[in-house]
């Protein structure tokens, strides 16, 4: 059974910004994400930023991540709140960012 999985407005812009191969290899992850959403390992605090409850998802060789959070209620949602290139965790301060913009409590 797919879990429905939906993508942060944000989220959208980051996919629609990567190149093709880029776009490919996501998509394939976010599709395989949809069977297992515990395909991704679980976050913590990361340089200070509190990501406890997300999980992240390394694609096209671990060029880029994907940072994700379960949503429970009536059914299982996956909400993808951020994607980018692994670099110095930049994606981890991304995801923060738009956090702290939503007010969202972790």
């Amino acid at each position: 059974m797919a879990i429905e999985v939906l993508l942060h407005p944000e989220a959208i812009e980051d996919f629609d910004a990567l190149d093709g191969s880029g776009r490919k290899s996501i998509a394939k992850k976010i599709d395989a994400l949809s069977e297992n959403p515990l395909l991704g390992d679980p976050l913590g605090n990361k340089m200070g930023m509190d990501l406890t409850g997300f999980y992240r998802l390394y694609a096209a060789r671990k060029k880029y991540r994907v940072v994700y959070r379960i949503l429970k209620g009536r059914v299982e949602i996956i909400e993808i709140v951020g994607i980018g290139k692994r670099d110095k965790a930049e994606i981890y301060k991304l995801v923060s960012k738009r956090l702290q913009a939503l007010k969202v409590k972790l």
